[in-house]
């Protein structure tokens, strides 16, 4: 643990301290930096905000229905996972882009940048959701719908209050990853700053201009805010789950 995440993250912490307080607050109030970081979070925001609709919805899919091709199906959730982040945006490029087969050309705003991160995180949700629904008690459901409530009013008062921590530990994982994605956005975004930069590819070329104290700042920001995130989120779960614990 030490070795693998603490170190280096500590590094990149201590890195963005070569300008003293004054050079950091300089690196992280940099107005194209800034631009990219509200791209970035109102990105990582609506794409969350889909995913905990859209993953839950596959999730339940997936669990209590029955079709031709559901093994294919769920082996393809997984795909963001086994593919190389730059071939997902080549591949988005090449769906989405001037040459697209389907008439459709998003490449280069901010709607290509959403559909990169929809599919880099596509399985957090499901994948969370998923192993929650299975074990969950159908009895209570079987009652619910016994004493005559709607289909819509169970999943509502039973099925949802047991798999909100499961959303929201999907949700948490996919606005991290959301704000820490690069190879996805790098080729299909266009990369414009004010317009479609994130801060991903802002770290990216303030390294390639050798101001890798400012790259560091940067990331140490989008660190806080990741980690800030996945606290939060992680707390208000407990607290959600306080009675089941006790």
């Amino acid at each position: 643990m030490s070795v693998i995440v603490l170190l280096p993250l500590s590094a990149v912490v201590w890195r963005s301290r070569d300008h003293g307080a004054h050079g950091f607050w300089s690196a992280v109030t940099n107005p194209q930096g800034v631009a990219a970081l509200k791209v970035t979070l109102v990105a990582a925001l609506l794409v969350s905000v889909v995913n905990a609709v859209m993953g839950t919805l596959v999730a339940w899919v997936l669990v209590r229905d029955r079709f031709r091709g559901k093994s294919l199906v769920n082996g393809l959730i997984d795909l963001p996972f086994a593919l190389p982040t730059i071939v997902a945006g080549l591949t988005l490029l090449t769906l989405y882009g001037p040459r697209s087969p389907f008439g459709i050309n998003a490449a280069y705003t901010r709607w290509s940048i959403y559909l990169a991160l929809l599919f880099v995180t596509l399985p957090f949700v499901v994948r969370t959701v998923q192993p929650v629904l299975q074990e969950l008690d159908h009895e209570m459901e079987e009652a619910a719908a016994s004493l005559g409530a709607r289909q819509w009013t169970t999943f509502r008062r039973i099925v949802l209050p047991n798999i909100n921590p499961a959303i929201l530990s999907g949700v948490a994982l996919a606005f991290a990853r959301a704000v820490g994605e690069f190879g996805s956005v790098v080729l299909i975004s266009g990369n414009q700053p004010f317009k479609t930069e994130v801060s991903s590819v802002f770290i990216f070329g303030r390294i390639e201009s050798g101001d890798v104290t400012t790259a560091a700042a940067v990331s140490t920001e989008l660190l806080a805010i990741s980690l800030g995130v996945l606290l939060a989120i992680g707390a208000f779960r407990r607290w959600t789950t306080r009675h089941d614990r006790a």
